[in-house]
């Protein structure tokens, strides 16, 4: 049993214990006081929860002495109840521990208790300030109680449901509303079900509605829509009924009741809204507090925001006054009244407007009225007089626009420029052309100045820059915009950091993601490496490996490791097998709160690992990293925490074999509330498929957006609705849906201003993509007069250039092709359309490419052939082997590469897991004599991706015993053609690599050292024991049929040699090859 829930049940026993050495019976009942007497019936009647309350209340009003313990025992004792130590622990234990984790009969157990005893539990609940209930030497630690109990969804849910029902006929309602806000705020408003507000009392003092209403304002984003109705019609209609309004003409909504419904405002009809006072509008538009109100109303309506603008306007309050637009939180957004606005509003308005990105949908009208705004912001005067002062609108400026500026403009503007979220790359890229126009070199001044513009920096131009004024970018803020470069941008930096041969100040100084680009050459040459220069870089998991086996030898305290960053990526299963029982247990919060961080390979030997030492306190998501079998074991009173545990980790992630997910969705059907199940299937109910889904969006999105046809229509567009900038806007991927005719029919300023957004469409056919790239030459002529920006905004419509038009283009930056090649859907033909593009443009040969042009490079890569491959210089493939080993080239490429990783790295033979890690796809180039020679224990190391690229008839001579060792991620991996090439034994060995079977024996200690129970004994094991229904020996992965009640009993079972070279259970081998036969036959 874990050891917190015993603070809950353990009160008791130690409060009888203290007089139970001198028990003695008694020749008469003695004398005890009624409320003690009835704690003692209590006790008898197992009602324990009821005791403990009884206590608590007889504490609070006498002193305990020590007699009392021995007039209870005696008591006791004379009701012929002969209670031993451990009969009286184990009852009390089972009683409590049961209420714990059945919420259900805890709320029973709550609405069975007297008036005194539920206003005793409500009084613990809210008082603060009596914590500890001392007996003599014995401290019950109420506060300790009341801490698990609200941390416990169920029980919060019993107290809330419990509260709801008694409380106010018990305690006064300002105390019930305060124990309602604690339970509703542990709840993170789960619990605000739409039936719960007609729950409410319709009749509550003042100060205590107000109190209530506060609550509910501050989990109004974790209600759902009907919740937050059903909360509005409890609260208006206790504001209706204390107004006094005496008809409908006169309206209830006052200044006061606005500030009560507080974003519960958004529900008022707008009936209700054109019915306000414009006295009270306009007292509430003056409370100080009123623009933090209006900038949280995230999902009001354009009819109602405008209503209320209608009724404030109708108020004292100037519309077109700076102070009064200021008072107008997220309404700004709906601001209509243009005719006649000069062009400061305008621009105040716009600057308001930066807050409406805040918004729950309405963005396209958003834009339309930012657009409508910039227009007249700059009536009158020249782009260039007020680009800084258009605030975010300024992302609205097309290509055009931009090229128009000055490169004095952008200057004077930069400070507002490089704040501006929202920009898209090739706005990025004119921009830091134009800043950067008189530079020949960059300086660290320069790019210091460029915030998020820094990203539109070219990748040649951070290599010529001094390394010196680097060092300075990366120790200064604008390092925090590092991130944002692409992986071709931040090689340049890189290069230009370690060329000069001192990797030391350069490598130590990179920060953040950035460091994922260090490859694995330059760490093994870094001498300087210790935990505190770690704390703050992300670590790919080759580097983590490498960095956490170097830092190992010169640590002797794990948890210095542990808690160091993402270096827990770097912890093997050898590592995790050496710490000791102690070691393990005392260090696992470090695992447990860099859950996300972990490979399923590493969970599933914390699995095994905490199944060793500890099966008792097992956390419950570690289950679904063992063997689906191991699933059975969690009994029903251990539901709760199951499935809490299960919500913390990430399951797709985790779970990746088919049955087992299924085995895990079986167990949570089985542990959740029926009404929680319900409540589920229901919010699941015209779940559509992702196409059908997209197909409702877009006939929502066209059938309520305006139609207006074009007045001077393209040839065969007449009468068609083309796109609109809203509609795109709108739809974002459910744009897949327009047919190519409607995207024919796009007018010039649609397309231009959409350009980004469409290339963005994952969804976009090949005729689709076709249609759009012919809208690009219509407005922008043919590819050969398109420049970096053009490309770069094309994102997947340049998947439809042919190989001609690819080699019109102006590709001699290194910058356009990363953009071109981050598509991965490029023919041969095309992608060796941009690798000669970009060599005879740029001038250079293959044996001249620097690291960061292979980077940029990316996936036409795999348009060389094996001679081309084999010119790449060492020097510049072998710091960005971890980029190449992301490419899924063929076969003869990969394996070309794999003979220069050798070059790097030795003998494939002597490769390690962080080699094997580092290289990716490009171990997938390994021959079948080599791949025969590598450990089993190096398995786990090749990425998924790289067991994919394996030729089905290489991988196939894999021995069983590696392929039961890839582990989960490289087992999920197997692709159907890898598959039907197995044997029956290797599709065994696949299965028991999915399931997360131990691949090797961890058990060498000797049976009676062992921590699982032999046949002779009958005690249960704890929480986590084996599957009900099963039983095994001291093997794990050892489980045999037997038909025992919960907790199972063990038993031994036979073993059999294998083709794994150890012993194997008989039951399970045989059972798996029946269905590795079935699989055999499947595939």
């Amino acid at each position: 049993m874990s050891r917190e829930p015993r603070t809950y049940i353990l009160f008791l026993f130690l409060f009888l214990s203290h007089g139970m050495a001198s028990h003695r019976v008694p020749d008469s009942r003695q004398d005890l006081y009624p409320l003690l007497q009835k704690m003692a019936e209590e006790i008898i009647d197992g009602s324990y929860l009821n005791a403990l309350l009884d206590l608590i209340q007889f504490q609070s009003s006498h002193g305990w002495t020590a007699d009392l313990s021995h007039r209870v025992l005696e008591y006791l004792n004379s009701r012929n109840v002969a209670f031993t130590i451990p009969s009286l622990q184990a009852a009390m234990e089972n009683h409590l521990e049961q209420r714990l984790y059945q919420p259900q009969k805890l709320l029973e157990d709550l609405k069975e208790t007297d008036a005194q005893q539920f206003r005793t539990a409500m009084k613990c609940l809210l008082e603060d300030k009596k914590d500890r209930l001392e007996l003599e030497d014995v401290v019950i630690d109420l506060g300790e109680i009341r801490k698990q109990a609200l941390q416990s969804p169920g029980v919060n849910r019993s107290l809330f449901l419990i509260t709801l029902e008694r409380c106010f006929q018990v305690l006064n309602s300002l105390e019930c509303v305060e124990i309602l806000g604690r339970v509703l705020k542990g709840s993170s408003g789960s619990f605000l079900q739409p039936d719960i507000p007609g729950k409410l009392p319709r009749h509550l003092q003042e100060d205590a509605f107000k109190n209530l209403s506060a609550v509910f304002r501050d989990l109004y984003d974790q209600t759902s829509a009907h919740s937050q109705r059903a909360v509005y019609t409890w609260m208006t209609g206790i504001l209706q009924t204390s107004s006094n309004a005496t008809d409908d003409s006169v309206s209830w909504v006052s200044a006061e009741n606005l500030w009560i419904l507080g974003r519960y405002m958004v529900h008022l009809s707008f009936e209700e809204i054109t019915k306000i006072s414009p006295v009270e509008i306009g007292l509430f538009i003056s409370y100080d507090n009123a623009t933090k109100q209006l900038d949280t109303v995230y999902d009001i309506t354009p009819d109602l925001a405008q209503a209320f603008l209608e009724r404030i306007s109708s108020s004292s309050f100037d519309m077109r006054n700076t102070s009064t637009i200021h008072r107008l939180g997220l309404l700004v957004c709906f601001y209509h009244d243009l005719d006649l606005l000069d062009a400061a509003v305008a621009q105040v308005l716009l600057h308001q407007m930066i807050k409406c990105s805040h918004l729950r949908g309405f963005q396209a009208g958003v834009q339309k009225l930012k657009a409508n705004l910039l227009d007249i912001a700059t009536e009158n005067q020249t782009l260039n007089e007020t680009l800084g002062s258009l605030s975010d609108a300024v992302v609205g400026l097309t290509h055009s626009q931009l090229e128009s500026l000055s490169p004095e403009a952008v200057h004077g503007a930069i400070s507002t420029l490089n704040q501006v979220s929202g920009w898209a790359k090739s706005q990025v890229i004119i921009l830091s052309a134009k800043y950067l126009a008189h530079e020949k070199v960059l300086s660290f001044y320069n790019v210091s100045q460029m915030g998020v513009l820094l990203a539109g920096v070219g990748t040649q131009a951070f290599y010529s820059m001094d390394r010196r004024d680097l060092l300075q970018v990366l120790r200064s803020t604008i390092s925090l915009h590092v991130s944002d470069l692409s992986p071709a941008q931040q090689q340049g930096v890189l290069s230009k950091m370690i060329e000069a041969g001192d990797t030391v100040s350069g490598i130590l100084e990179i920060q953040g993601a950035f460091f994922k680009e260090v490859s694995l050459f330059n760490l093994r040459r870094e001498p300087g490496f210790n935990t505190t220069v770690l704390k703050e870089k992300e670590l790919r998991r080759s580097q983590a490996l490498f960095l956490f086996e170097l830092l190992s030898k010169t640590t002797r305290r794990p948890e210095e490791l542990l808690s160091t960053g993402q270096l827990v990526k770097g912890v093997t299963c050898s590592h995790i097998d050496a710490m000791n029982a102690d070691s393990f247990l005392a260090q696992f919060h470090y695992f447990e709160n860099n859950l996300s961080l972990l490979s399923p390979y590493q969970v599933n030997c914390l699995a095994w690992k905490y199944w060793e030492v500890s099966r008792s306190s097992l956390p419950p998501f570690l289950l679904a990293a063992l063997p689906a079998h191991y699933l059975a074991s969690v009994p029903a009173s251990q539901c709760v925490p199951f499935l809490i545990s299960l919500g913390k980790s990430r399951l797709d992630s985790l779970v990746l074999d088919t049955h087992k997910k299924n085995s895990v969705l079986r167990k949570v059907q089985q542990c959740l509330f029926p009404d929680i199940l319900q409540q589920t299937a229901s919010k699941m109910a015209g779940t559509l498929l992702p196409k059908e889904f997209l197909w409702a969006v877009f006939e929502s999105v066209r059938n309520s957006s305006e139609k207006s046809l074009s007045s001077d229509p393209s040839p065969g567009c007449h009468g068609v609705v083309a796109p609109s900038s809203g509609d795109i806007f709108t739809l974002a991927e459910a744009n897949a849906c327009w047919a190519p005719e409607d995207l024919l029919c796009m007018e010039e300023h649609t397309f231009i201003r959409n350009v980004e957004l469409l290339g963005a469409v994952r969804g976009f056919d090949q005729p689709q993509l076709m249609t759009l790239k012919e809208k690009a030459v219509q407005f922008w002529d043919m590819p050969s007069y398109w420049k970096e920006y053009h490309i770069v905004s094309l994102g997947r419509i340049a998947l439809a250039l042919n190989e001609s038009e690819l080699e019109q283009l102006d590709l001699s930056s290194i910058d356009t092709v990363a953009s071109l090649s981050q598509q991965t859907e490029w023919t041969p033909g095309q992608a060796k359309s941009i690798l000669q593009g970009f060599l005879e443009d740029a001038g250079y040969r293959i044996q001249d490419l620097k690291s960061f042009h292979l980077v940029g490079l990316g996936t036409t890569l795999c348009a060389m052939n094996i001679t081309e491959v084999s010119l790449i210089k060492i020097s510049e493939f072998r710091v960005v082997v971890a980029r190449i080993g992301t490419l899924l080239c063929s076969t003869h490429v990969l394996a070309e590469f794999k003979r220069k990783a050798e070059v790097v790295f030795g003998d494939p033979a002597k490769w390690s897991g962080p080699v094997l890690q580092e290289l990716g796809t490009i171990a997938a180039g390994l021959t079948k004599e080599e791949l025969q020679m590598l450990d089993k224990d190096l398995m786990p190391y090749f990425q998924p991706s790289a067991i994919k690229c394996l030729p089905a008839e290489i991988f196939k001579e894999l021995s069983a015993e590696q392929i039961a060792s890839l582990g989960p991620e490289n087992a999920a991996a197997v692709t159907p053609a890898q598959r039907r090439q197995l044997s029956v034994l290797q599709l065994q060995s696949l299965q028991r690599a999915l399931d997360g079977a131990k691949t090797r024996s961890w058990l060498d200690t000797p049976p009676s050292a062992s921590p699982a129970r032999t046949v002779s004994s009958a005690s249960t094991l704890g929480l986590w024991t084996q599957p009900d229904g099963l039983a095994t020996d001291q093997r794990e992965d050892c489980i045999c049929p037997h038909s025992s009640p919960w907790p199972s009993a063990f038993v031994q079972c036979t073993h059999s040699p294998t083709v794994l070279g150890g012993p194997e259970d008989t039951c399970y081998s045989s059972s798996l090859q029946n269905s590795a036969t079935q699989l055999k036959e499947e595939f």
